[in-house]
């Protein structure tokens, strides 16, 4: 048996363009310089409050940042609610999921820098209510690239963190897999860059949501 752990933001669900709307809107609230979609991108997959830290060019989580991160949650769900700012599945992941869900020898999990509201909003949107085995959240560890994502995971699992896949799109996923003894596997549509994956130590890099299939079929780790 072997566990499979997916990022969610720019690995399963294309949401950067929600994500930088939401955060130009809080920053603008607060009377700071809008960030640019760079500097989004930059820290999508980070707890939100050291994510709104850094780009603030803060060195620690302040009170505003706080407040700001507060403000972030509350206007969330009604800029999702708005024409054009959704979170859709990346093309090919549904099949890739539904592939994997029917593979005796695999479990799945989420491991997330989505609140838990967040991960319930898209597990209801795609279906994929029963797709995860286990989960973990940034309302439950400390932030990627800290390990207790995937440890959390594997331990509830009962799979050893060497037989664990970790899927995801940013460097924070490669170094937390890597900090937890599990296998890092980056995805090349997502917010980084192919470079800076590898750089971050992504045993392999897919181009395509069926090389995920053909990966775990042809590595039985």
């Amino acid at each position: 048996m072997r566990l499979v752990l997916f990022d969610c933001d720019g690995t399963l669900v294309d949401s950067g363009r929600l994500i930088h709307e939401v955060m130009r809107r809080t920053f603008l609230s607060y009377g700071l310089p809008e960030p640019d979609y760079a500097a989004t991108k930059a820290i999508i997959g980070l707890t939100l409050d050291i994510a709104i830290a850094r780009v603030a060019g803060r060195t620690h989580v302040d009170d505003e940042v706080l407040a700001m991160t507060q403000h972030y949650k509350d206007i969330y769900g009604g800029v999702r609610a708005e024409a054009g700012f959704q979170e859709p599945l990346f093309a090919g992941i549904d099949t890739m999921m539904a592939t994997l869900e029917a593979d005796e020898a695999l479990l799945l999990g989420a491991v997330t820098g989505k609140s838990r509201r967040g991960l319930n909003l898209i597990s209801e949107a795609h279906g994929f209510g029963k797709t995860f085995f286990v989960s973990r959240t940034a309302d439950d560890c400390p932030s990627k690239p800290h390990p207790a994502m995937v440890t959390e995971c594997c331990a509830e699992a009962g799979i050893d963190a060497a037989r664990t896949i970790v899927i995801g799109d940013s460097v924070y996923d490669m170094r937390m897999a890597i900090n937890a003894g599990a296998i890092p596997i980056g995805v090349s549509w997502g917010y980084a860059s192919v470079s800076d994956l590898a750089d971050a130590g992504a045993r392999h890099i897919v181009r395509t949501p069926h090389e995920i299939v053909d990966w775990l079929e042809e590595n039985n780790v």
